[in-house]
């Protein structure tokens, strides 16, 4: 088993890699100049691919050395699944219609198809899906839609996987292929068009006067929260709950880590990928967001996040725990993808912490109160620590760095020349934004895991009803005496096909 999970984990590596190889090379043709390599870039999308392979390496770790493999697997095929999607229709539902808000840059402009339910009275700008560039063809065959095609890949692949990686091996086959590619293919398409691709959640400040309107700096809310409502979709309708434990007086042993090498490498990667993993976007403005900050906040926030689950494991089972650390600091790097460079390096450290003393105390009550079987970290390390992080920016944002987010307050914001992204506690000189930004992210937190969890129930919930119905049709087949003749076994297709869970 331990050969296999090696074997795995170097294969994620490896796909890292070679996914990275190509990465942002300029391409001419007709009606496309050629474009000068940006090494910067460059070297921001190779390291956030190391955050898909550090997320593989750490939930094979943490799960039973009988699921360990299928945890592996799960990663690879998640990856390989939401990009494949991602190329073929998701692109064009996330960016088909950025060129309306972005018309400033050249390979944006024909990307211009948005569709949408509200307009008129309530606004401009209500974008719900985009409508162009299916396939990375027509006007998404620029050097500028490569590049961002390109640059959202990391964040698809890791979106796409941490479901996977949560479901396969104990759930049925059929289901963990169709919940990649809902996400691939469905939810982070539209949650990225909501939020980066000129959509109605990033406009709630020019409709609403809702502060910047709803803040994602790199993806906690369209990768680890909409993940996390996928994941616990799944985990509601397919997982069995654990057996409650006889000795209610016996103390609770901490979650088993099976390969700790493995937590401890995947968590390095992690924070190493996390580094560029923000900065590869095209559609971030450096020169407004204090870049040095950001990569100050990531080492910090996710020092911290392991920190308080080694302290707390020493203090509770005299030994500190390699997996909750591992975790601690996973969680402290999603609290910094969700912030980024718009709060102060103290906040970081804080926030930090929270997630990291989260981790033990989230999974106590997943695993041990609730009896849900969370053995792939799913809970504290992308649903809680996404949502700490998406609503700190409400309060801890000080409005040093973000000017003219989503359009807001290009020149001044506030009254205010100059300000950003502005929570509760503004630094000196700058107006708080209280309660505005808090409402959007309020709002956009409740969109996304909302769009996540209730699309996944719908589709889990179908495939366990299914499997329910051809469990009992075959066990009313098996109890009726043998002289009986037998009805033909219709339903044997089905059950080849994937609602039979693997042993």
């Amino acid at each position: 088993m331990h050969r296999k999970v090696t074997i795995a984990a170097g294969a994620a590596l490896l796909a890292a890699a070679a996914l990275a190889a190509p990465a942002l090379a300029a391409q001419a043709g007709p009606g496309n100049a050629a474009q000068e390599l940006d090494l910067p870039r460059l070297l921001a999308a190779s390291l956030a691919w190391l955050v898909p392979a550090g997320f593989a390496l750490l939930a094979a770790a943490g799960a039973q050395e009988s699921r360990a493999w299928q945890a592996a697997l799960g990663g690879v095929a998640g990856a390989a699944l939401g990009i494949v999607l991602f190329f073929l229709v998701g692109f064009a539902l996330a960016f088909g219609g950025i060129g309306l808000t972005t018309s400033n840059v050249p390979g944006y402009s024909g990307l211009v198809w948005e569709w949408t339910l509200l307009a008129g009275q309530w606004g401009f700008r209500w974008g719900m899906a985009g409508l162009s560039g299916w396939a990375l063809t027509g006007p998404a065959a620029t050097s500028a839609g490569y590049e961002l095609f390109f640059a959202q890949l990391p964040w698809v692949a890791t979106a796409a996987m941490i479901p996977l990686m949560a479901l396969r091996g104990r759930t049925p086959v059929l289901s963990s292929l169709l919940g990649g590619l809902l996400v691939g293919g469905l939810l982070y398409p539209l949650a990225t068009n909501w939020v980066w691709g000129g959509g109605w959640l990033a406009n709630l400040g020019v409709n609403l006067n809702l502060g910047h309107g709803f803040v994602d700096f790199a993806g906690a809310g369209t990768v680890h929260l909409l993940a996390a409502g996928v994941g616990w979709a799944g985990l509601l309708t397919l997982v069995a709950r654990r057996p409650r434990r006889s000795d209610d007086a016996a103390g609770r042993p901490l979650p088993p880590v099976h390969l700790p090498l493995l937590a401890s490498l995947g968590a390095l990667l992690i924070l190493a990928g996390s580094l560029g993993w923000a900065w590869a976007n095209p559609l971030l403005n450096p020169a407004t967001l204090l870049p040095g900050r950001g990569l100050a906040t990531v080492a910090l926030a996710a020092s911290a996040g392991a920190l308080a689950p080694l302290a707390y494991t020493w203090f509770v089972a005299d030994r500190p725990d390699p997996l909750m650390a591992a975790r601690g600091l996973a969680a402290g790097a999603v609290v910094a993808a969700a912030v980024g460079s718009l709060i102060p390096p103290w906040a970081a450290v804080v926030l930090g912490l929270t997630a990291g003393l989260l981790t033990p105390l989230l999974s106590y009550l997943v695993c041990e109160v609730l009896r849900i079987d969370d053995d792939s970290g799913l809970t504290p390390v992308h649903l809680a620590a996404g949502l700490l992080g998406l609503l700190a920016i409400g309060f801890f944002a000080d409005g040093l760095a973000g000017a003219g987010w989503n359009g807001v307050g290009r020149v001044q914001f506030l009254g205010v020349p100059g300000q950003g992204v502005t929570g509760l506690l503004a630094a000196p000189g700058m107006q708080p934004d209280w309660p505005g930004q808090i409402q959007a992210q309020l709002i956009g937190v409740a969109a996304l895991f909302g769009l996540a969890f209730a699309a996944a129930l719908a589709l889990f919930g179908l495939l366990a009803l299914m499997a329910r119905g051809l469990r009992m049709a075959r066990e009313a087949r098996e109890a009726r005496p043998a002289q009986e003749p037998q009805p033909p076994e219709a339903a044997v297709g089905l059950e080849e096909a994937g609602l039979e869970a693997e042993a």
